[in-house]
């Protein structure tokens, strides 16, 4: 793979693009989108095999197609798993899965939908501590840096729930890729974003160092104000900051 360009989303684009090129994006496309990609499935398998994953109780997990397989899998091993509601719309803003109560639907309960009716709306602050987080990426490093498709809602989860003690040093954070969104030139990482542990492809494992200082909570100070008017969980925490 040629070297990628530095901007964030100049390296989106080449990403959706040879995903696309190379015929390995599943339906409904790479493009605008954390991309879905032959191989998920084998991802999710080589994930659940890392020390990580096996030790982890409570898994947060996004909502996007590629890591179905991964929260289907974290349903059926018992893992209480953490979805958030779409763009934080909601004041309980966080999907609870219980795997007690899913025996035999965790296929359907995994999928947005399915956790839109089986999982528990929750308040960020009910939440139980977190073990592992996974992340969806359009592009990753190896050096732990990552690029999602642009709205910042997973960098604004972290901060949330870092902000609240219940994510720490403790916390892995983990993305499943295909090979070609593991990029060879540096990504660009800024304050707000969230570095990575761990990248697990169908073929390879790769531990990243921290190099990157995680978010130690919410940025208010580059945080626009009609984005806290949206979020009512935000909302309500900047109220109470005042």
């Amino acid at each position: 793979m040629p070297r990628a360009p530095r901007s964030k989303q100049a390296i989106r684009e080449r990403v959706w693009s040879l995903l696309t090129e190379r015929g390995v994006a599943r339906f409904p496309g790479a493009m605008g989108r954390i991309p879905n990609f032959i191989g998920a499935e084998a991802a999710a398998r080589r994930l659940a095999d890392s020390p990580a994953w096996r030790a982890a109780r409570v898994v947060k997990c996004n909502p996007d197609a590629p890591q179905l397989p991964v929260r289907v899998l974290a349903l059926r091993q018992g893992k209480r798993l953490f979805m958030a509601v779409p763009r934080l719309r909601q004041e309980r803003c966080f999907l609870e899965l219980d795997p007690r109560r899913l025996a035999g639907r965790e296929r359907t309960a995994a999928s947005i939908r399915g956790a839109a009716q089986f999982g528990k709306p929750t308040l960020p602050k009910d939440m139980p501590m977190v073990d592992l987080i996974v992340a969806g990426s359009v592009a990753v490093d190896r050096k732990g840096a990552r690029i999602g498709k642009g709205g910042g809602f997973s960098d604004l989860e972290f901060a949330l729930l870092t902000e609240l003690g219940l994510v720490g040093r403790w916390t892995t954070v983990v993305t499943t890729v295909h090979p070609l969104q593991v990029v060879p030139a540096p990504i660009p990482m800024f304050a707000h974003d969230i570095p990575l542990d761990l990248i697990v492809t169908p073929e390879d494992t790769i531990a990243a160092p921290r190099r990157h200082t995680r978010p130690e909570g919410i940025l208010w100070s580059i945080l626009p104000e009609e984005k806290i008017a949206e979020i009512p969980v935000l909302a309500r925490l900047a109220q109470a900051a005042r």
